[in-house]
């Protein structure tokens, strides 16, 4: 796939929906924690990474996962850097681990600090996150294109509310100027959770958010979804209102937007991990994914549960610090000395 402005592909590997399962590791392996085990989030509260993180706390918790405590621990400033700094500069520790989302690349990218996801120990990939364009259910628009021409008709008025700066939620933002001419006001904020109340609010005519960013407040009829920025439509098709499933959300593309995104909701450690950590930890995401708990967030929250460890693992993320590299780039957010 391309990567020009008015189609953000993933690739044609991330793109499988078919799920598929972590490796099984021996019943016992030869590492396992001592102490509690950090389980960092470059994120801000009730965003898809915090999310996620604190419904794996959850499992490992409730199923006894683990022989220690797991704590989730938000570290949200310079739009992540907090916490991918963190555990870069924790080398040799085990007992910290980090989720990510697209600010593995973005962060580094806008702002230069000292960071490379070569820095860490890739773990897995557990799902890709999907994206989709939010409006106030008390809006009239009932699809992208009514959308778009009233933003269009507004003369750059419209504001989009969007998890941090230069990271994934302006760059659709911007990849969906540049495809409509349309102009939008874009309004940052410290998570996804704080963008959907915003919309909620009418503080914003509309967002990005992820599917489990939004689904209380469409389950509420607050939100109203008009596209997916996906290749096809999510494959879930359990009502999540009174009308409508997942399923039912039509592609952006087929809406006459040739934009596509997802993201990465991986895990991390710290460098120099040796491969029983690395393995212990394969192992313990294993058997969340067989629990109904995560069944359930996968469900509701209509992930592309593509999964992958090991060298296929690094060699994505390689290629998607290629493409982010190109997405920043064309939306003139790249730092400068």
């Amino acid at each position: 796939m391309t990567c020009s402005p008015k189609h953000v592909g993933l690739g044609a590997v991330a793109a499988l929906w078919a799920a598929t399962s972590l490796a099984p590791l021996p019943a016992s392996a030869a590492w396992e924690p001592s102490r509690p085990v950090e389980f960092i989030i470059p994120a801000g509260p009730g965003g898809g990474a915090d999310i996620m993180a604190r419904t794996i706390q959850g499992i490992v918790t409730k199923h006894n996962l683990m022989s220690q405590p797991m704590v989730v621990i938000n570290k949200s400033g310079g739009a992540g850097g907090e916490g991918f700094l963190d555990v870069k500069n924790s080398a040799g520790n085990p007992h910290k681990i980090i989720i990510t989302l697209s600010n593995l690349f973005t962060t580094p990218m806008a702002t230069g600090i000292p960071f490379n996801w070569k820095d860490l120990t890739p773990v897995a990939m557990l799902a890709l996150d999907e994206f989709v364009l939010w409006v106030n259910a008390e809006k009239p628009w009932k699809t992208a294109k009514e959308f778009v021409d009233a933003a269009k008709a507004a003369n750059g008025t419209f504001r989009m509310s969007g998890t941090g700066s230069k990271q994934e939620d302006q760059i659709i933002t911007e990849a969906l100027q540049k495809a409509t001419a349309a102009k939008f006001i874009y309004i940052p904020q410290r998570g996804g959770g704080a963008v959907a109340v915003q919309l909620v609010g009418n503080h914003a005519e509309s967002t990005v958010n992820n599917p489990n960013e939004a689904v209380s407040h469409w389950k509420a009829d607050k939100v109203r979804p008009l596209c997916v920025f996906d290749s096809k439509p999510m494959p879930y098709k359990a009502k999540i209102t009174a009308t409508m499933s997942w399923s039912d959300i039509p592609t952006c593309k087929s809406q006459g937007l040739d934009i596509e995104y997802l993201m990465l909701r991986g895990i991390f450690m710290s460098p120099g991990a040796t491969k029983d950590q690395v393995d212990y930890y394969i192992n313990l995401f294993n058997k969340v994914r067989q629990t109904p708990e995560w069944k359930d967030l996968m469900e509701n929250g209509a992930f592309n549960q593509t999964v992958m460890t090991g060298k296929d693992y690094a060699d994505w993320v390689a290629n998607e610090e290629k493409r982010h590299q190109q997405l920043m780039k064309d939306a003139g957010f790249l730092h400068t000395n």
